[in-house]
């Protein structure tokens, strides 16, 4: 249950007309909260016999789900929740899914669990907001349900209780979300396609249901919702930047598409997701607890299959047209990039073993939205500590303090242009909404 923060950043205006979309859809939302009845009582947690190999099995698909990195509090317990997300609709903290009777889930019945999995309905019967990625969670197979309860049967319980949702009005009318469901709420588990091979099913199962990787790389419209036809394509989420606090962050292209991971191997995608480092890109900042809690413990066999499933994904591009910067802008970066960046990434913008990772055809430079471009390049890439010793590159430093706000956009512009990239131009407003505070007292990432 990786970090699903992708809700987007939407102006105000955006914010009210979604609401007055909402209220609009009073006849739909009655029918939708009809559904939202509790459960008849059954075997609990407490109560149900213990499978112990079950449990070992619901272990692996809870890792391939990341639940832990979500549902896991800074400095808490894990899976006792407490976790805040910044959304465009307010805040949201996750739950405890521990054993524990009172503050978690021991109380529930398997019945109560699948039903919170697959249609976001809580114990009490209310709606849970989709933060929670249950339009992925509703695909997993009976038997892996099962596998999962199982092992969360099987963990200490921990008496925790996260604080409470501050959700805007009237976002904090969790009625509202059964219309919402109507709408954007595709039901039924995974299906395999039988012109697929076994191999593709396994992937395609892996990234569209446990791993839900669409959840954070796919756009999403004014409702919070899955754009129709762009899975997949990249996305926007709100993260911590190494200053610690929250700002946006672009989750690339996943797609064949230019801007996307078409020119990776399926080998090289494999390496990613195993050590977090290929020929291409190494890990930072959020990708970091990814694959650091989930993709790294998958069998070779897990991760062949994904990446035969990414590889066969048609491309899916912005349909925008990309604005274009000045070609004074673009000398400017060129300059600007000659002098603090070619040294390492090459002039080419190839990078080498020894010194970079490669930024001709990145899609995090290529990214629609050039917020995790603009992250690296004011904070530095926030590794994960212990760094694995994967290679010989070093720590890039922060440019927070060396370069100005025009200096960054022109610099941006001109990796987002140059070496057959078509994406658009980065402003000066694109830079001042990532920057760190200006009472912080961050001075950037050392080695």
């Amino acid at each position: 249950m990786d970090r699903l923060k992708n809700l987007g950043t939407l102006k105000l205006s955006a914010i009210a007309a979604v609401a007055l979309a909402l209220v609009g859809l009073v006849t739909l939302i009655a029918i939708g909260g009809a559904s939202a009845k509790r459960g008849a009582p059954g075997e609990t947690m407490a109560t149900m016999a213990f499978d112990q190999a079950l449990a070992e099995r619901g272990a692996y698909l809870a890792t391939a789900a990341n639940c832990v990195s979500c549902h896991t509090a800074p400095g808490g317990e894990a899976f006792a929740g407490g976790l805040s997300f910044e959304t465009p609709f307010g805040l949201v903290y996750s739950t405890n899914i521990t054993p524990d009777e009172a503050t978690g889930i021991g109380s529930w019945t398997y019945e109560a669990f699948e039903r919170s999995m697959r249609k976001g309905i809580g114990d009490g019967g209310e709606h849970l907001y989709p933060v929670f990625p249950y339009t992925s969670f509703a695909k997993i197979t009976p038997e892996d349900m099962k596998a999962l309860f199982a092992y969360f049967q099987s963990l200490d319980p921990v008496e925790s209780r996260p604080l409470s949702n501050d959700m805007q009005f009237p976002f904090d009318q969790r009625w509202m979300l059964g219309g919402w469901k109507l709408l954007f709420m595709e039901g039924g588990t995974y299906e395999p396609d039988m012109a697929q091979t076994e191999k593709w099913n396994r992937g395609a199962y892996l990234t569209q249901a446990l791993a839900h990787c669409a959840a954070c790389h796919s756009p999403r419209n004014s409702f919070g919702a899955k754009k129709a036809g762009q899975e997949l394509s990249g996305g926007i989420y709100m993260d911590k930047v190494p200053s610690g606090d929250n700002r946006k962050w672009s989750a690339p292209n996943l797609t064949s598409a230019q801007s996307g991971i078409g020119h990776w191997t399926a080998e090289e995608l494999v390496a990613y997701l195993k050590v977090g480092k290929n020929t291409h890109a190494a890990m930072f900042g959020p990708m970091n607890e990814v694959i650091g809690n989930s993709t790294r413990y998958l069998t070779t066999t897990d991760l062949e299959a994904m990446a035969t499933y990414f590889k066969s994904l048609p491309p899916v591009a912005a349909a925008a047209r990309a604005q274009q910067a000045s070609a004074d802008k673009l000398g400017r970066g060129q300059t600007i990039y000659n002098i603090h960046c070619g040294t390492c990434h090459m002039p080419t913008g190839l990078g080498a073993p020894e010194t970079g990772a490669t930024l001709a055809g990145s899609p995090i430079v290529q990214a629609e939205d050039p917020a995790s471009l603009l992250n690296v390049i004011i904070y530095g890439p926030e590794l994960p500590d212990p760094w694995p010793p994967i290679g010989d590159w070093g720590q890039m430093p922060s440019f927070n303090d060396t370069l100005k706000d025009d200096e960054i956009a022109a610099l941006a512009s001109y990796m987002r242009q140059e070496w057959g990239h078509q994406a658009g131009e980065v402003t000066i407003e694109h830079v001042e909404v990532q920057r760190p505070p200006y009472d912080t007292d961050f001075q950037g990432l050392t080695e």
